[in-house]
């Protein structure tokens, strides 16, 4: 009887401590919500409205389904020299760091196509949260090229410029191109990302440019660049690309990748 009695009080022990750490968790991501889902498909989510100066990433009239979502209860300490931590976030299998506000949210805009997708988010802390959903409507198509910047420094500005086959160039002052293809924002005070993006890209040579525009009044400031390339996304061709290149100072302009585009 004594053993079942101390049995059962270990048992509830760990479901009272089960308990008290769902009730600690820092992490709430409420869009996309888990399980099957079909959405409309009604298709606007490469191009976002950007009213300068433009200081983050924003979801205006964005659908819900075109959007990550959520909140980061506890804020970490900023680095020491004030700097912002920002959290990660992997969007299948593509990582980038996600700026988070004063008040613990984050909104990221994102075009999901037809298929399974995972979504993680992952605090400065280390605590990790993630979600799977499967998008059901056939008529939601993913891009088949998206390029992602995203760099590791805070109140610094670099633009992402894509130069296409048919010499149309994409970048912060021109950012729909009569092809198609767009970039859905000018982040200009951290970390990204900033994502150009097409469902129909041409067939031919495309260049990725980074710039490194400015960092406010310090030209010492030297920051990390990482360019993602992802062609056929969701299907069994898909192909991920991911390089990071050492941006040194305000001004600098680099050639990160050259590649073909094929039918």
């Amino acid at each position: 009887m004594k053993r079942h009695t101390h049995l059962f009080r270990t048992l509830v022990a760990a479901l009272l401590a089960a308990g008290a750490g769902a009730a600690c968790a820092q992490v709430t991501i409420a869009t996309p919500a888990g399980g099957w889902r079909a959405t409309p498909e009604k298709q606007d989510d490469f191009v976002q409205e950007v009213h300068y100066p433009a200081a983050s990433v924003n979801v205006n009239g964005k659908n819900l389904a075109a959007q990550i979502r959520g909140q980061i209860a506890a804020q970490p300490k900023p680095r020491a020299d004030g700097a912002r931590r920002p959290a990660r976030l992997v969007v299948d299998g593509v990582a980038l760091p996600l700026a988070v506000e004063p008040d613990g949210s984050f909104a990221r805009p994102w075009s999901f196509g037809a298929g399974s997708h995972g979504v993680e988010v992952r605090t400065p802390d280390g605590e990790v949260k993630r979600r799977q959903f499967y998008e059901a409507a056939a008529g939601r198509v993913a891009p088949r090229l998206r390029v992602v910047l995203s760099w590791d420094s805070d109140n610094t500005d670099l633009d992402l410029h894509v130069v296409g086959p048919d010499g149309s160039h994409v970048f912060y002052g021109d950012r729909v191109a009569a092809n198609g293809g767009a970039l859905d924002v000018d982040v200009t005070t951290g970390f990204g990302p900033e994502i150009f993006a097409t469902r129909a890209p041409l067939t031919g040579l495309y260049h990725v440019y980074v710039n490194y525009y400015g960092a406010g009044d310090r030209r010492d400031v030297i920051t990390t660049a990482q360019v993602a390339i992802i062609q056929d996304e969701g299907t069994p061709r898909e192909k991920q690309q991911v390089f990071q290149v050492p941006m040194r100072k305000p001004g600098e302009l680099t050639l990160v990748r050259s590649f073909l585009v094929g039918n």
